[in-house]
């Protein structure tokens, strides 16, 4: 780490002695932005003259009050940083600004594409009030009228324009009408069902029902002409209500096959919907719609289907029968020589041939080597390969301002605005300096750009840069703490966040162990949890390690159950297990219903073999994996 930081600041022109001081002082003047003009301003900028992360004062203080008399500068400053993450933020308010002063000139000389919206609109308004032929622009709105939402208020004018010119079709407002049916806002179907022919309306109404409530379909009386847009819509139903009834949708299926003329493309498109959904619920008629998918139209989840269904069974002939059904293209991956080597060795068929396919998969770093390795008793080869970098080429990757100035937001954990930085510089690096970039992140305990930038080029054999122990010291005390695997532990986390600090999921799992803050609240007892406690780390992995071994104890022992119940919910996960007598352990996580579960469990099974080996524990985790059986507990 000292090398690098001498490195940072010899091409920054800064001692490296200097840089906590320069970073105090870069917050300091951070705080007296409002007040440019005092002496304490003044004094505090002029002697971060070299520091990287000055832009950032620049901006903030244009930011703050901008006034028109401002425009040199900020022309000057967006013209510097274009592109860069300085350039959006002050770009946006500079339009929004100028938006509303209506200066028409300057806000199309400062306009880019976006994707917000209203700006664009704007944009298109002020192209034609400073005399762009309407040609040029109407065509560009159909995209804007397009979307299954309402679009804002600013865009009415142009949409006027655009339907007088005779840009609204019938087949435009269709083709709305289905994407605000479909995953968009279905409040906007009725007014456009009031754009359609008034012969036609009631399609429009029809489509409102369906997607209130799928189960309109089962009433073909609905579907009086039974045309092809009755067809599109049934189709959209259908797909939709395979999941809530499966067996009304079978029956609702066979009586309008016989009356709709459904093209090719329509039926494969039921045909994939009834197949995973009826796999996923272990329907009868799984099998029979699985096949029914053209090998063109297999995706890896189908794939995956078609071997859960015989792989419960435990009929290896079958199974045999299943896998080189499969087309080519699918029978190069790992799953599938795994479980072909297993079925030639499971079914006697050719037992020598199945070990010798076993024995080259135990060659690889995977989930499926890893297993593939206990069966033949060979030792697990990590294919570890550093990435080797000379002094040179960090002194030369990290003469970027983009890199400078990400690193330094890193150091003073403006994490955020660090990413920002980091994924525009990756953008002007070629795929070995993004290597080296990697190498000097990890140097100073950025861990998850490392890892992402090594998975981005496609590098996954520096096992100590994709693994690292990171939070060792957390991690290590809070796993002893709890009785826990730290190989584990760390197997998580990594899956987890890539160890992300301040990682926050859609769903609002947070920080490094994505814990859930109703998780944290019954852990901890307390009412409220905050933000910032869940992004705090040594917090954050006492609840998580907190949580891992209460799952453990929950499932009497089973690492493996209580992996997938960290993922899924140890209530999904005891649903699922009640229709298991007793299946082998590898057998049990392939026909896991989830598909994100069952990929969660692979990887971390994979991540804490690599980590056994990094904390020094001496056991082969895939042995024991390959000797469990899971059972109803």
């Amino acid at each position: 780490m000292l090398f690098f930081i001498t490195i940072f600041y010899t091409l920054s022109g800064v001692a490296s002695a200097d840089s906590s001081i320069l970073r105090d002082k870069f917050a300091q003047a951070d705080k007296l932005v409002w007040d440019e003009n005092s002496e304490e301003y003044r004094a505090l900028y002029n002697e971060l003259h070299f520091y990287p992360l000055q832009p950032y004062l620049d901006q903030k203080r244009l930011m703050y009050r901008i006034k028109l008399s401002d425009h040199n500068e900020i022309s000057k400053f967006l013209t510097k940083y274009r592109n860069t993450p300085l350039d959006w933020p002050l770009r946006k308010k500079w339009l929004n600004y100028l938006k509303e002063r209506d200066n028409k000139l300057l806000f199309v000389e400062y306009f880019k594409p976006t994707s917000d919206v209203e700006l664009t609109c704007q944009y298109y308004r002020y192209k034609l009030a400073l005399g762009t032929k309407k040609e040029e622009i109407l065509s560009k709105i159909t995209p804007l009228w397009v979307v299954g939402k309402s679009q804002p208020k600013v865009c009415d004018p142009l949409f006027s324009l655009w339907q007088k010119a005779g840009y609204r079709t019938k087949d435009i407002v269709w083709e709305r009408l289905g994407k605000a049916a479909d995953g968009g806002k279905h409040t906007l179907i009725p007014y456009l069902t009031s754009l359609l022919p008034t012969s036609e309306q009631y399609l429009g109404k029809l489509w409102h029902k369906v997607r209130k409530d799928p189960s309109v379909i089962t009433k073909l009386s609905r579907f009086p002409q039974k045309s092809d847009k009755e067809a599109e819509i049934f189709v959209y139903g259908i797909k939709r209500f395979i999941w809530r009834d499966p067996n009304r949708a079978l029956h609702a299926y066979q009586e309008a096959n016989q009356v709709f003329q459904l093209n090719h493309n329509q039926q494969q498109q039921i045909a994939l919907k009834f197949a995973l959904a009826l796999a996923s619920k272990k329907h009868e008629k799984a099998q029979y719609w699985l096949q029914k998918v053209d090998d063109d139209n297999l995706t890896s989840r189908l794939i995956q289907w078609r071997i859960a269904d015989v792989l419960r069974q435990q009929d290896w002939p079958q199974i045999k029968a299943e896998l080189i059904s499969l087309p080519l293209s699918q029978q190069k991956s790992s799953q599938w020589k795994y479980w072909y080597a297993r079925s030639l060795v499971e079914s006697n068929d050719d037992k020598e041939k199945g070990l010798a396919l076993l024995q080259e998969l135990a060659e690889t770093r995977h989930y499926y080597g890893f297993l593939a390795a206990s069966i033949v008793d060979t030792p697990i080869n990590f294919q570890n390969k550093p990435i080797l970098v000379s002094e040179e080429e960090r002194r030369e990757v990290f003469k970027h301002l983009a890199g400078k100035r990400a690193f330094e937001l890193f150091h003073l954990k403006r994490y955020y605005h660090a990413r920002m930085e980091w994924n525009y510089w990756m953008t002007e690096l070629n795929d070995r300096e993004k290597l080296v970039a990697a190498k000097l992140a990890n140097e100073i305990g950025w861990y998850d750009r490392a890892i992402f930038a090594l998975s981005k080029v496609g590098y996954l054999d520096d096992v100590d840069l994709r693994f690292p122990l990171a939070f060792n010291d957390e991690i290590t005390l809070n796993a002893s703490k709890y009785a826990i695997s730290p190989a584990w532990a760390f197997a998580i986390t990594r899956r987890e966040s890539s160890f992300m600090s301040d990682a926050n999921s859609p769903v609002g799992a947070k920080g490094l162990m994505q814990v859930m803050p109703a998780t944290a609240k019954q852990l901890t007892k307390r009412k409220r949890i905050s933000k910032n406690y869940l992004f705090d780390s040594e917090k954050n992995i006492n609840l998580g390690t907190k949580y891992l071994k209460k799952l453990l104890d929950k499932h009497q022992g089973n690492w493996v159950l209580a992996t997938a119940a960290y993922n899924a919910g140890p209530y999904r996960v005891k649903s699922w297990l009640k229709s298991v007598d007793s299946l082998p352990a590898d057998i049990w996580i392939e026909t896991i219903p989830f598909y994100e579960t069952r990929e969660y469990v692979k990887s971390v099974m994979a991540y804490e073999q690599i980590y056994q080996a990094k904390v020094g524990q001496p056991a082969q985790l895939f042995d024991k994996l390959t000797n469990m059986s899971i059972t109803q507990l």
